[in-house]
């Protein structure tokens, strides 16, 4: 197992403020979500607002809450262990313990995806806004990644264990399922932006979220 990362604060007061103060504020009062279709990362524009959500389907009918709303619980039916095929290798020791929410649904876990269904193309440049993940707290690393069609990592989007920033481009009017993998059982918190610059104006908007995941109890 590599060494657990401690708190990695990226530059910028907007990044500090959040840390120092959303981390503690977590400690009760949110929606505990553990299966389900649920947009983890949800990204929208409308009416001149832009935001960072999570787009939750596992009640319906679907709604969207904020990210300091949530607690995304990792069952214990989520444990496998590492492949030994090196080139997950990012995931740890081959035949280590590793915690994943698959690409591919399970009734039993959360199906986490990544959403900009609500962003209509020609809004912003390149039609794409880019999700960063900026700072990762807890007992061990996190990895965001796809897989291709004969079950191997096709793009590994986040890795805290080679440091962060990682930053994902989504196109406009997307969606995307990926696994998201925990080595280490316990709590963790990721701090993520999501930006877009506007085609007309050139003007950069920005939101933030502050995302909880238990794994285990």
């Amino acid at each position: 197992m590599r060494t657990p990362f401690r708190l990695l604060i990226a530059s910028g007061a907007l990044v500090g403020a959040l840390v120092a103060t959303a981390v503690p504020a977590q400690a009760s009062g949110q929606v505990v979500i553990g299966e389900g279709h649920v947009d983890v990362i949800g990204v929208g524009y409308e009416d001149g607002e832009f935001n960072l959500h999570i787009h939750d389907e596992s009640v319906e009918p679907g709604v969207e809450r904020e990210p300091h709303e949530v607690r995304f619980q990792v069952k214990p039916a989520a444990e496998t262990t590492v492949p030994a095929n090196p080139a997950y290798g990012f995931l740890g020791a081959a035949g280590d313990p590793v915690w994943i929410l698959p690409q591919v649904r399970n009734p039993d876990l959360i199906w986490p995806g990544f959403g900009t269904e609500e962003i209509e193309p020609g809004v912003f440049q390149n039609d794409a806004v880019k999700v960063t993940f900026w700072v990762a707290a807890g007992p061990g690393d996190v990895a965001v990644y796809t897989e291709d069609a004969f079950g191997l990592p096709a793009d590994v989007l986040v890795d805290t264990g080679d440091g962060l920033p990682d930053t994902v481009t989504l196109p406009a009017g997307g969606h995307l399922h990926a696994n998201w993998a925990f080595d280490t059982p316990g709590h963790y918190w990721l701090l993520v932006t999501a930006t877009g610059r506007l085609a007309t104006s050139g003007q950069t908007l920005i939101d933030a979220g502050l995302y909880h995941f238990q794994v285990l109890d």
